[in-house]
C-alpha cells in the first residue's frame, strides 16, 4: 500500500502539463495527417491559450457574481464563485514602485490589473482623470494623506498627494509566465525532440490541470489556423465549445 502511495506521489510530483498538453496535440495532429508542429509554434500558440483561458475567467467571474446575486448559483462544491475565485488569486502579487519625487509611479510589467493601492494602512481611492481634475480644483476636495486618491496613466499610476509615493503598494493581479515546452538537443537521427523539463527556461502552465483539456483544444484551433486545415481548426472549435457549455 505504502509502495502505491508512493508512486502516486511521485507521478503528480513529475507530471508537467505542458508535457501532456503537447503530446495530445501532437497525437490529434498526427492522427489526421495534418503536419508536424514544432515546439517554437507550440509555444507560441501555448502562450495564447492560456492567456485566452485566463482572461475568461474573469469574464466567467462576472457571470457568475451576477448568478449568485440572483440566487441562481450553488454552494460548497457547486459555489462556481468560489472556485474561480481561487484560480483567480493564485496570479495576485504586491509591487512596492521606486519612488524618485515624482507623484508617477511604474506598474510592474506582468500586471494585468490592478486589486488595491494602498498608503500605509489606507486604501488609496482610484479616481478618473475628470475627476482628478475637479478635486484639485479646491483646496476643499484636493486628496489629502487621509484621503489619497490616484488615477491611472497607461502603465503608470498618479498618486495624490504626491508626498504618499514613499509608501504606496500594490496589490495586483498578474499575467501567468509564458509557457515554453523545452527539450534536449537533437542528434543527427532525431526525427522529435525529447522533453526536458530540467532546462533553464522551461515553463509549464499556471493554470490548473482541470483546464488541460481546454488548453489543448484551444491549441489544436490556432494550429489548424496555421496550417490551413479547417479539419483541425474545427475540432477544436468543437471541443472548446462543449468545454464552455459545461462550465457555464
Amino acid at each position: 500500500m505504502i509502495g502505491f502511495l508512493f508512486f502516486d506521489y511521485l507521478c503528480i510530483k513529475y507530471y508537467q502539463m505542458i508535457n501532456s498538453v503537447r503530446n495530445t496535440v501532437l497525437a490529434i495532429a498526427n492522427k489526421h495527417n495534418f503536419g508536424y508542429i514544432t515546439p517554437a509554434d507550440f509555444n507560441l500558440y501555448a502562450k495564447q491559450a492560456q492567456l485566452d483561458i485566463f482572461e475568461d475567467y474573469f469574464y466567467r467571474y462576472n457571470d457568475w457574481i451576477t448568478k449568485q446575486n440572483s440566487r441562481v448559483s450553488g454552494s460548497g462544491y457547486a459555489n462556481i464563485v468560489k472556485n474561480l475565485e481561487e484560480v483567480i488569486d493564485t496570479f495576485s502579487s504586491t509591487y512596492t514602485p521606486n519612488y524618485d519625487a515624482s507623484p508617477v509611479l511604474p506598474l510592474p510589467d506582468d500586471y494585468y490589473l490592478i486589486s488595491v493601492v494602498k498608503y500605509a494602512s489606507k486604501e488609496v481611492e482610484r479616481v478618473s482623470q475628470n475627476k482628478i481634475l475637479n478635486l484639485m480644483s479646491s483646496n476643499l476636495t484636493s486628496p489629502t494623506i487621509a484621503y489619497p486618491a490616484y488615477v491611472m496613466d497607461g502603465d503608470n499610476i498618479t498618486v495624490y498627494p504626491s508626498s504618499i509615493g514613499t509608501s504606496v503598494t500594490i496589490q495586483y493581479i498578474r499575467k501567468p509566465l509564458d509557457p515554453k515546452w523545452t527539450y534536449f538537443p537533437l542528434g543527427e537521427n532525431d526525427s522529435e525532440p525529447a522533453f526536458n523539463q530540467g532546462a533553464n527556461d522551461y515553463q509549464d502552465f499556471e493554470l490548473p490541470a482541470t483546464d488541460e483539456k481546454n488548453i489543448t483544444m484551444r491549441i489544436l484551433k490556432y494550429a489548424g489556423i496555421s496550417i490551413r486545415e479547417a479539419d483541425l481548426y474545427n475540432a477544436g472549435v468543437a471541443e472548446e465549445t462543449k468545454e464552455s457549455q459545461k462550465q457555464g
